[in-house]
């Protein structure tokens, strides 16, 4: 497929839609890595202690997990075959960090919404995986 083929629309709809879901996982992970100590104070005890007593490598899954995934989204709108790459990697992230909140942690209970979102963050990761592989299946991807 030449890069003058018309593309479906929901091809365009992912791509934005994962890059604003990758952004908003970028601004989250930024306000919890410059979290002034003021709003650190008002936080529940367990969660002050899991941001205090998270390993450096969990932080750095986060980061590589939020900004490897908004890279792919924007390597997949340029129709680019890293786009895979960039999302494999965003998704071994994201599993690594939720290894460590599942079966690692014990600082804060992981029910309701605080295991909803652990939950899809790890399924669109995957499906964003995916859907590059299928593009690129298609030739999509150049």
């Amino acid at each position: 497929m030449t890069s003058t083929t018309k593309l479906p629309v929901w091809f365009w709809v992912i791509g934005i839609v994962g890059l604003l879901w990758n952004l908003l996982g970028i601004s989250a992970y930024l306000g919890e890595a410059y979290m002034p100590a003021e709003i650190m104070a008002e936080l529940p005890k367990g969660d002050q202690d899991y941001y205090a007593n998270r390993p450096a490598w969990v932080t750095a899954a986060y980061a590589i997990a939020v900004f490897a995934g908004a890279l792919g989204c924007i390597a997949l709108l340029l129709r680019k075959k890293w786009a895979v790459m960039l999302f494999m990697i965003s998704l071994a992230a994201v599993l690594v960090q939720q290894v460590y909140n599942f079966f690692i942690q014990d600082y804060i209970e992981l029910a309701g919404g605080r295991l909803a979102w652990p939950i899809i963050i790890v399924i669109v990761a995957a499906l964003l995986y995916w859907y590059s592989k299928g593009a690129r299946e298609k030739a999509w991807l150049t």
